[in-house]
């Protein structure tokens, strides 16, 4: 067994690492990952290597390759395609990855100031030859920042207002939170809405229990609802034909997306089921 250079060895091209990481996303240590695509073109910028997307949560990484040592240009590419992306579609966490042989204490650094603000990951790819096989290995050296999370009853120190939500986001948006709360008050009449700054929670009598939280974005209204997985409810959901409906594990929340008063309407009885179901856990 020894370690090879990919960069200096005379047949292996990126495109090669592309393949391997295509055919099973999973060596990269991120996750439950799946290939969404490859070369993927950005207007004006170039391509991106490879776009991969969780199974499970709503997160995407636009991960960039490099043979040889990390440089300049491939950082400042990394970021800039996960701009383009997470601009494209913003209903989705996006993560910008870039892979080098090589990443020096100098480019960690660098690294590490973006990292505060941009969630960027660093992975270090070694080549290992074995007879004739070669085998890669993927090493994370520097991962997302990770932020201080909120609980319930730290958000709670934080209210804001509708007013805030709607220059958050919009008022149509904001509105899709009242038609929703409209469905909430058919078997839950007493039921307010608490604005909080990181989302628009549900309250009974003075008494906060978010089974239920929103989050109005500039297109869209994005549901959340407390209930534990399992794949009768999967089945379920998927045969109600919801927009974008997907599980965070992290938080233990099925999400939904809602685009317009007609999303609603079409979606009124299952959402007033799932809506009672989750209320009662």
């Amino acid at each position: 067994m020894e370690f090879i250079s990919l960069k200096n060895h005379p047949t292996i091209k990126e495109s090669w690492i592309q393949e391997r990481i295509a055919e099973d996303p999973q060596i990269l240590g991120l996750g439950n990952l799946i290939l969404r695509d490859k070369e993927r073109i950005q207007i004006g910028a170039g391509r991106l290597d490879l776009l991969l997307q969780d199974a499970d949560l709503n997160k995407r990484y636009e991960v960039e390759i490099q043979l040889g040592k990390l440089d300049e240009s491939h950082l400042i590419r990394t970021i800039e395609y996960w701009d383009i992306e997470r601009n494209r579609y913003p209903q989705y966490d996006h993560y910008a990855v870039i892979i080098a042989e090589d990443i020096t204490s100098r480019f960690l650094n660098v690294i590490s100031l973006f990292n505060k603000t941009i969630p960027l990951i660093a992975i270090q790819m070694k080549a290992v030859k074995v007879g004739d096989a070669i085998s890669l290995l993927f090493t994370t050296v520097l991962s997302e920042f990770k932020r201080g999370v909120d609980s319930d009853e730290e958000d709670e120190r934080e209210v804001t207002d509708r007013h805030y939500w709607e220059n958050r986001a919009n008022q149509r948006t904001v509105g899709l939170v009242d038609s929703v709360v409209d469905i909430i008050h058919k078997f839950m009449p007493e039921t307010k809405l608490k604005f909080n700054k990181f989302y628009i929670g549900v309250e009974k009598e003075g008494v906060v229990d978010n089974w239920v939280v929103f989050r109005p974005k500039k297109e869209f209204l994005r549901i959340e609802i407390r209930l534990p997985r399992s794949e009768e409810l999967d089945k379920w959901l998927e045969d109600q034909k919801f927009d974008l409906m997907e599980y965070d594990g992290v938080w233990g929340r099925y999400r939904i997306v809602m685009r317009t008063e007609t999303d609603i309407k079409q979606h009124s009885a299952a959402l007033l089921d799932i809506f009672k179901k989750a209320s009662l856990e």
